[in-house]
């Protein structure tokens, strides 16, 4: 006999939240934000909204369903289901945080806060859940499958991301690692520098664009459901030992991009997210390259 589906909704800690675990009481908060010039009304109007947006989600579930809540800190340690609907109630960013974590489960990206965010994962509002989540478990749903970048180290740890992962030193200063190409015969090329950024086409809106436009670069970024990745290296430094030659490309279906590390220690993070980190040291080697899962996103 099968599972019944289970709604997981993901969200997240509110700014308010943080502030009252921070100060204590709505009144020190707010005197803490005042003396600054901001007002805790707006702060407390956003976390409303959220909240309200989390109820509408909850009360949209059939009464036949499983349902359960994972906060965004609590993803690492949370274990999915092949027959959960996934419920992403908050920003775009928290659907690239969740996405790490899952095994080809449908998303659905419920805007908490519309008309502040951009709303290119999380694309509905919560007054359509009743609808998109028995849709979202049916075999007729229609979703975009959205590329993801790998990470695997020679000692076989692995890590996913759906915009980007960085490679380079803890404290973003400067890392030395040998830098290397699949089916190229270029030799390796040392280099140092602030870390390398692997990112997908839905990352091509973030932090791989902002290095992609600062460098003027060529490159035609991939959008988001292409199979291939951007790389791009941080404020690659020339010297006697260390080279500039290779500090951008693209990366096709099968291609990899490997670094084996010649500093004390270095990290791989995926999306942002630096508390959930491989540590690499001397000698040890990563791989980046097109993950085989998707993000499976619902229209």
């Amino acid at each position: 006999m099968s599972l019944a589906p289970r709604a997981v909704l993901v969200h997240r800690t509110t700014e308010y939240e943080e502030l009252l675990a921070r100060h204590g009481t709505h009144g020190q908060a707010a005197f803490f934000l005042s003396a600054r010039g901001r007002s805790v009304d707006a702060v407390r109007e956003r976390h409303d909204r959220t909240h309200r947006a989390l109820a509408e989600v909850a009360a949209a579930v059939p009464l036949t369903w499983r349902q359960t809540r994972v906060e965004r800190a609590d993803l690492d340690r949370f274990l999915f289901g092949p027959e959960d609907v996934v419920v992403v109630v908050g920003q775009d960013g928290l659907v690239a945080n969740a996405a790490k974590y899952l095994t080809g489960q449908p998303v659905i990206g419920i805007d908490a806060d519309p008309g502040r965010n951009p709303g290119v994962l999380v694309r509905h509002r919560a007054d359509r859940a009743r609808r998109l989540l028995p849709y979202a478990a049916g075999a007729a749903v229609t979703v975009d499958e959205l590329t993801m970048v790998e990470a695997v180290t020679d000692d076989a740890q692995r890590l996913l991301a759906l915009n980007e992962i960085y490679v380079g030193p803890r404290g973003h200063q400067t890392a030395r690692y040998t830098l290397d190409l699949d089916a190229t015969e270029l030799p390796p090329e040392a280099q140092a520098s602030s870390g390398v950024l692997v990112g997908t086409g839905t990352g091509a809106t973030g932090w791989l664009r902002s290095l992609w436009e600062q460098r003027s670069s060529a490159l035609a970024l991939p959008a988001p459901a292409d199979a291939r990745l951007a790389w791009f290296v941080r404020e690659a430094w020339p010297s006697p030992t260390t080279g500039t030659s290779r500090v951008e490309g693209l990366l096709d279906p099968g291609q990899g991009l490997r670094l084996t590390v010649e500093s004390d220690r270095l990290v791989v993070f995926g999306d942002g997210v630096e508390s959930d980190a491989l540590e690499l040291s001397w000698g040890q080697t990563v791989r980046l390259t097109v993950a085989g899962p998707r993000l499976r996103l619902v229209h």
